[in-house]
């Protein structure tokens, strides 16, 4: 396993305008996760999670610092470079599953991977593989009413793993889900996370999920702060 950090944030700065005032959001954070390592990020509502989720996943641009995923700074490239790292290199992981609800799990799962341009029969084994995975085998041809909520969110981190990105960013995973379900499918993610050898920022309120986590991180005015 590499020494080299899969996600590095350098001095990340964003800020935004407020009538007359600047609201700074992000101050000069700093963050190695290295592969293989689960970090959890926590912080109320408004405390900048999502600023920081959406420039460490190149997504939306800060306004100062440096991004690196797998050792390149990903804000000097072009935009279809950028693009072309969310695509191959990171899997995003949301509250909601976000499914398409008239596939069924092997088509939702098999998608990024055929955007990618992997072959049918090549994206569908991998599908099948990470549905297995995650205890899914015998639904990988149920569409998404068809599934539970914790089973339909266990589908979507399958898709997030298709495309064996190194880096899994996820916000607020088991938000919508009932505790015992929660534990369950966040079980699910960590494990796959670290036996697919990737690295994971997490934010989520549910403390209790802590247990699954190398590390939890919290934003206080702006700053990264480890809780544990």
């Amino acid at each position: 396993m590499s020494n080299a950090p899969v996600l590095r944030l350098s001095g990340l700065e964003r800020r935004f305008k407020s009538g007359s005032d600047e609201l700074v959001v992000l101050n000069g954070v700093n963050l190695d996760i290295m592969p293989g390592e689960i970090v959890g990020l926590i912080g109320p509502s408004g405390s900048g999670k999502s600023s920081l989720l959406h420039a460490a996943g190149l997504l939306e641009r800060p306004n100062g610092g440096d991004v690196q995923i797998a050792g390149v700074s990903a804000w000097p490239l072009s935009d279809d470079a950028r693009t072309e790292i969310r695509r191959n290199r990171i899997g995003f992981v949301y509250q909601f599953h976000h499914l398409l609800p008239e596939f069924d799990a092997l088509q939702n799962v098999s998608l990024p991977a055929l955007i990618a341009g992997r072959p049918r029969r090549e994206a569908e084994t991998e599908a099948e593989r990470l549905l297995g995975v995650m205890g899914l085998q015998a639904r990988i041809r149920h569409q998404p009413a068809q599934l539970s909520g914790g089973e339909q969110q266990r589908v979507a981190i399958a898709r997030a793993m298709v495309n064996n990105p190194v880096l899994i960013l996820a916000d607020e995973p088991t938000g919508n889900l009932d505790p015992d379900t929660s534990t369950v499918v966040f079980g699910a993610l960590s494990d796959l996370v670290r036996k697919e050898g990737a690295a994971a920022l997490i934010a989520t309120h549910n403390m209790e999920l802590a247990k699954f986590m190398d590390r939890v991180m919290a934003l206080d005015h702006g700053k990264l702060v480890r809780r544990n």
